[in-house]
């Protein structure tokens, strides 16, 4: 396609599909998706693209929806992905209203309104029967949140080891790109005790005690800090005890470190493995389970900068003001950690992300479809 159609076709194509837009938001939305439970939405996804025109969807193991496109004999694949799974662990539908000015709803920013952009940045390719030179992937991924481990990238990239040679995930708001990476590991604690009558076995050790002064521990910890590094901890739950007048047998936690930068995420691995020791004394059992890995960035500058500077005009061009650039983590961890340049690009204005009072800015939406359409279409390749 050239480009004086292009620019034409786009604008009335955006136009046009504005209003579906929301409608398919509104059915994703109300669509339980925690990680590992995101089934329904998988198949609604597919189906969608199908219907849609897009030949040869499929569902992965890991509850990917991938769309391949001229895929077949390239080994320079670009892929652009968004997540289904939301971070709340709801398993029936979450309030849904729409205002008139924004869209009130858990998860509908982070990442809803993306999967819906990828869906509809998709239908365009199809539509305009624009085929990339080296192949794209079009993924609405699994588990990219907390427990989910991005456990849906990094399905991808075992299947298509090799072949990927950029990856954007749209998983932000307009304004923002983060171009670096937080890694992190996730624990879950478990503390046992014999326990007790509060009152005829008093003194001996107490489950919920041992636990608070392994957190107290924590957030004595001083984090590392190297020159354009961030570090940071949490203990994100915590639970246990039988009733007031139990020595608590069972306690447990969830907590996490996080890092940009490596030598300050193993310098942390050290301090938790030390206070997770320490509370192992006579009559206490401390249990650790590694629940999520994130890794950080090992990656040529070069690389990352090239693919910056293709994308961070295209969105400045859209949005008419500079992109942000900052670290996050996301489903770019799992490409950069093995060399492969990542951008988590944001196709959208939202508010209160991990919060069930999270809102939608519905003038951002046309807004960030025109984004998605014109960073794909650049990447793939089709615009002459």
């Amino acid at each position: 396609m050239d480009r004086k159609s292009f620019e034409a076709e786009l604008k009335q194509y955006v136009e046009e599909n504005t209003a579906d837009m929301f409608a398919v938001l509104k059915d994703l939305c109300l669509i339980p998706a925690p990680s590992h439970h995101e089934h329904k939405r998988a198949e609604y996804c597919k189906n969608w693209l199908t219907n849609a025109g897009a030949k040869g969807v499929y569902i992965d193991e890991a509850l990917n929806v991938i769309f391949p496109l001229n895929c077949e004999t390239s080994n320079e694949l670009t892929v652009f992905a968004a997540h289904t799974d939301t971070v709340f662990p709801d398993l029936e539908p979450m309030p849904y209203y729409d205002d008139g000015e924004k869209i009130h709803n858990p998860g509908v920013g982070d990442d809803t309104i993306s999967v819906v952009a990828l869906l509809f940045m998709a239908k365009f390719f199809v539509e305009k029967n624009l085929v990339p030179e080296k192949g794209i992937l079009f993924v609405c991924n699994s588990c990219e949140e907390g427990l989910g481990n991005l456990k849906g990238t990094r399905q991808l990239f075992h299947d298509f080891e090799g072949r990927v040679k950029q990856f954007i995930t749209f998983d932000s708001n307009l304004h923002t790109i983060s171009d670096r990476c937080a890694g992190s590991h996730r624990y879950e604690v478990s503390v046992t005790t014999e326990g007790g009558h509060s009152y005829q076995m008093f003194g001996k050790p107490n489950a919920n005690a041992v636990l608070g002064q392994m957190i107290a521990k924590i957030y004595e910890i001083e984090v590392p800090v190297r020159e354009g590094s961030k570090t940071t901890y949490n203990v994100g739950t915590i639970s246990g005890g039988t009733s007031v007048n139990t020595i608590s047998q069972n306690a447990q936690m969830l907590c996490e470190y996080r890092s940009n930068d490596r030598e300050c995420l193993a310098e942390m691995q050290e301090h938790f493995e030390k206070i997770f020791e320490e509370a192992r004394t006579e009559g206490v059992t401390v249990n650790v389970t590694k629940v999520g890995d994130r890794p950080c960035s090992n990656l040529d500058p070069a690389k990352q900068e090239a693919l910056k500077a293709v994308v961070g005009p295209i969105v400045e061009s859209v949005i008419g003001e500079p992109v942000r650039y900052g670290c996050s983590s996301t489903d770019c961890n799992i490409p950069m950690s093995i060399g492969i340049p990542g951008l988590n690009v944001g196709v959208n204005i939202h508010t209160g992300s991990h919060r069930r009072e999270e809102y939608l800015e519905k003038w951002s939406v046309p807004v960030g479809l025109e984004v998605a359409i014109r960073v794909s279409t650049t990447l793939g390749e089709v615009i002459k």
